[in-house]
């Protein structure tokens, strides 16, 4: 071979390395395209009764928390369950080929995406409302719901029987599913447990299509994996919530402590009373600006005198918040006040803080919509809310309360700061909800907004940092303090947060959703992916 001919050779050979590279990047590029054009395609082919939408899905990437947005690449707006039902069945049989996702999203009140699915489908829930509620009146009355509907409504619709659903949270405009797949938790838990104790009987689509109806006798296994289990197993599209006559009006009631343990001691007292009040929630204030114009503002004092010349001087306090019922039939309201006073009688709060007012049952439940519309008229709703909710054990609340309200929490003027008990016996441990293994355990919840603009106490970094210090004061301490709404970021912290409970987890995520494309927010069986 003449060195010209080798040259010549030699550039032909570099000619085709570099076509043949190119071809592989250009298959390398194309090929993911490829697929993307494919899975796009097959979702517009598909004949719903509602509609998809594959633009203008801002909404879908933003929820309460607005921490973090993921953009979905499509959004179901289902108009029955059917509906559901086809678009997970058509994501099933797709395969683990198309790396798609499935999330359903409610109001949105998530906190830290767990609503949302990068490049994924979201089922927009709330599309369900307006479908029939049916009450059944009787011995055991209950409400056969939407999945996609609000409490609020639900209460709406109950009150017209004089019946109402037993258990709460703070927060009516939420949907019966969002709650359900978590625990449902407020100041009536003590007695009725969460609202996830109070089901008879869910319609669930898994993660293969299949539409199951389940409850404690009827594929039992399903009805309890769902129930606080985090959207894992399957998506709640109706439920039979438990019923119980209405009040038409209740006292509420607040007084003021300066010493925790004996906060703790009347509310555990309560709890575990015979007579009590119907609901039961504990509050921490410290150096929260604004005190007596603040949470005084609608209650009368019950001695004007002394109220008006207690003086906070600038202690830690905390703040028990009672209600107690009253029923129209029972017109001998005398009788009803002493019932009150013999139970505030038991107590040991600071006599001249005590304050009282009698409001509609309605009035009170939707207390906190009552904010959000004076927060929203000021744009301040739509903050980032870096919300920490932590389940306690009773042999550890003062340890915690010590260290947490009197050191590391400087104030409260960043959002309330929840703290009360309630009875492990009201949970059942077959749910996948987890709590602390005790006889009562506390909850606790910092419940902060942040100003995404501010470099202060009240930035963003700020309440992250200190919520960062009390997790990890936790951790150190040994407390055995669980998350409620839980949030974490490796599997081996999900492994370690469901403890003995995370074998039949993984069970039975296999046996419900095998291909792990239920709720990928929560990333518990997805790698975790980085956000914007």
């Amino acid at each position: 071979m003449t060195c010209q001919s080798f040259v010549f050779t030699r550039k032909k050979n570099v000619l085709f390395l570099r076509s043949f590279t190119i071809l592989v990047l250009s298959w390398v590029i194309i090929k993911p395209e490829f697929c993307f054009s494919s899975v796009l395609s097959s979702l517009k082919a598909l004949h719903l009764q509602g509609h998809i939408t594959f633009e203008n899905n801002e909404f879908a990437a933003r929820d309460f928390g607005n921490q973090i947005h993921v953009h979905p690449l499509a959004v179901v707006h289902p108009k029955s369950v059917a509906d559901i039902s086809e678009i997970i069945k058509h994501v099933w049989q797709l395969g683990p080929g198309s790396e798609l996702t499935v999330a359903a999203r409610g109001h949105g009140h998530s906190l830290q995406g767990q609503a949302q699915a990068r490049r994924g489908v979201i089922i927009n829930m709330e599309s369900l409302q307006g479908q029939e509620m049916q009450v059944y009146r009787g011995q055991f009355p209950y409400v056969d719901v939407s999945a996609g509907e609000l409490w609020i409504n639900i209460l709406h619709e109950t009150l017209k029987y004089g019946l109402a659903p037993k258990s709460w949270t703070d927060y009516l405009h939420l949907t019966v599913g969002g709650t359900l797949s978590n625990a449902g938790i407020s100041g009536q838990a003590f007695r009725h447990g969460p609202q996830i104790s109070n089901v008879h009987q869910l319609e669930v689509v898994t993660g293969k299509g299949e539409v199951l109806i389940c409850s404690k006798e009827q594929n039992a296994d399903l009805f309890h994996a769902v129930l606080g289990g985090l959207g894992q197993f399957g998506i709640i599209t109706r439920a039979r919530i438990s019923l119980e006559r209405a009040p038409r009006m209740v006292k509420w009631i607040r007084v003021l402590y300066s010493d925790f343990s004996t906060f703790a001691r009347d509310q555990e007292h309560l709890i575990s009373a015979a007579k009590t009040f119907d609901y039961i929630e504990g509050l921490v204030i410290k150096n929260k600006t604004g005190l007596m114009n603040n949470w005084r503002a609608s209650f009368d004092p019950q001695d004007p005198v002394q109220a008006s010349h207690f003086v906070s001087d600038g202690r830690t306090l905390y703040c028990l918040e009672l209600t107690k019922n009253l029923y129209p039939e029972k017109s001998d309201t005398v009788n009803q006040m002493q019932e009150i006073e013999d139970l505030l009688s038991q107590l040991s709060y600071i006599p001249s803080t005590l304050f009282m007012s009698e409001v509609p049952y309605i009035e009170f439940l939707d207390r906190v919509h009552a904010s959000e519309l004076k927060l929203r008229s000021k744009g301040l709703w739509d903050l980032p809310h870096p919300w920490l909710n932590l389940l306690v054990p009773k042999s550890k609340i003062q340890h915690f309360a010590k260290e947490v309200f009197g050191n590391i929490l400087k104030d409260t003027n960043n959002g309330p700061v929840l703290v009360y008990p309630i009875h492990k016996s009201k949970l059942d441990n077959r749910t996948s909800f987890v709590s602390p293994n005790e006889d009562i355990i506390y909850l606790v919840a910092f419940l902060s907004h942040a100003n995404p603009s501010s470099s202060g106490t009240d930035s963003l970094e700020h309440v992250l940092t200190q919520n960062k210090r009390i997790l990890d004061f936790c951790d150190v301490a040994h407390l055995g303090v669980k998350q409620y709404l839980p949030h974490y970021t490796t599997q081996e912290q999900w492994r370690t947060h469901f403890g003995p409970k995370w074998e039949v987890f993984v069970q039975r995520k296999s046996a419900y959703d095998p291909l792990a494309m239920l709720a990928p927010g929560q990333r518990i069986f997805q790698k975790a992916v980085s956000v914007s």
